[in-house]
């Protein structure tokens, strides 16, 4: 057994009875695939009306169920209450699964899943990695990492037993990548996951120095890249760099795994634990193939309600059958770089883990959005019900120094709105500098 469904078991996840499942919504024939969709659809619609206070409220008290399409849109900002007055009736923090999203929306929340719907989606995280033989093999890691110790204590041991070894992606410097390298030189990785503006900036530093990464590490089988925009031209640049196939990842951590590329390069969508759709501005359905806003609902989460709930990006989808569904195009946010005055370089993710310590479950602060106005000065611009206190302040300018470098300007503005992109995202971080 894998460390993470011995984990599973332990905390009382039923990760067993979520792969029994799983393999029976999969085996099932086309017809009673779209009738098992359509019975799980108006069961969890029913579930929440009668036992969520907060969906009923939301759903209206003079609606019925009988037209999905006339169903309420849910928004993250429709979801920033306290996580208690959310949650369905006999679910409390003592028996769900809790998490908080990364902000990367720049609008953050705490959500909730029942123990199943959390072990159905390492099920399925599982089963896709599996399909390229990926699952529990040695993992080239770059995601962020807590700095507070006993955070980073507990991450740092979560990677040793699930065969990952972690690289600092704070820091993108010659100097790092130089470290990165004499890592591959020495372990044996199966493959890389991560963000996509990191992998791409070491696959720059890899051709500048014309070095394949395979011929370093020879036992490099493959890249998955997620959270972040992937555009072809990335795709070519870390496919070079690297010599291994890139793998392209959608997901969103209140949900699920949403799309995950197949051999044949079709990013298919998870239609097992997932319904997505793509609406048009009259939250009405599109044909295939037409861009639109990405509407997704949670069919297994008693919880926690995510019905017709909009991800805040953009895509188009194509139906090849009930069960087989591509995402054929995927717009969503994408990163500048953070250029510092010591010649330090970091993504722009970095603010993630920045301004999560004031993302707090009060709903306060709304939404976030960082400028570089110089290479020592930041302004941060929210939407909040109250201005940000002098502590509040303090905690981000230490966690400034912590993952970038000390003695940083910071400036704060309070809004009452801050500019989105014409897709409707809000990217969290813009440099105003040149590199």
């Amino acid at each position: 057994m894998n460390f993470i469904d011995f984990s599973l078991k332990l905390n009382k996840f039923p990760i067993g009875k979520a792969k029994v499942v799983l393999e029976k919504i999969q085996n099932l024939d086309d017809p009673k695939f779209q009738e098992y969709i359509n019975n799980q659809k108006e069961y969890i619609v029913k579930y929440h009306i009668k036992n969520n206070p907060f969906y009923k409220d939301f759903f209206g008290k003079t609606k019925s169920f009988n037209d999905w399409n006339s169903l309420p849109i849910m928004t993250k900002r429709d979801l920033q209450l306290p996580l208690k007055e959310r949650l369905s009736e006999g679910f409390n923090s003592k028996n769900v699964y809790i998490n908080k999203t990364s902000g990367s929306s720049g609008t953050p929340f705490y959500f909730a899943k029942d123990k199943f719907t959390h072990a159905l989606t390492w099920s399925i995280i599982q089963n896709r990695f599996n399909w390229y033989g990926l699952y529990g093999k040695k993992q080239a890691r770059f995601y962020g990492e807590p700095k507070e110790m006993f955070a980073k204590s507990k991450e740092q041991l979560k990677d040793i037993l699930s065969n990952r070894s972690k690289f600092n992606v704070f820091d993108l410097s010659n100097t790092a990548f130089d470290k990165w390298l004499s890592k591959f030189a020495v372990k044996k990785f199966i493959y890389l996951n991560g963000y996509t503006t990191v992998l791409v900036a070491f696959a720059n530093y890899l051709i500048s120095k014309n070095i394949v990464l395979n011929n370093v590490c020879n036992t490099l089988t493959t890249c998955v890249v997620t959270s972040e925009m992937c555009f072809e031209s990335d795709i070519l640049v870390m496919e070079k760099a690297f010599g291994v196939p890139v793998i392209k990842e959608y997901g969103a951590s209140e949900l699920d795994l949403i799309a995950f590329q197949n051999k044949e390069k079709q990013w298919m969508v998870n239609t097992e634990s997932l319904l997505v759709e793509v609406l048009d501005e009259n939250n009405l359905p599109l044909p295939n193939g037409e861009t639109g806003k990405i509407v997704i609902t949670s069919l297994y989460n008693k919880a926690h309600p995510f019905i017709r709930y909009e991800i805040g990006d953009m895509g188009a989808i194509k139906a090849l059958r009930s069960k087989d569904i591509i995402l054929e195009k995927l717009e969503g946010r994408r990163e500048d770089l953070v250029y510092l005055p010591n010649g330090k370089v970091s993504p722009g993710l970095t603010f993630y883990y920045i301004t999560k310590s004031i993302m707090e479950d009060s709903n306060n602060v709304k939404e976030i959005k960082v400028f570089q106005t110089a290479f020592d000065v930041f302004e941060i611009h929210y939407v909040a019900e109250h201005l940000l206190d002098e502590n509040q302040k303090s905690t981000i300018k230490e966690k400034l120094s912590k993952y970038l470098v000390s003695n940083l300007k910071v400036n704060f503005f309070k809004k009452n709105k801050l500019k989105r992109s014409e897709s409707g995202k809000l990217k969290q971080f813009t440099s105003l500098i040149k590199s």
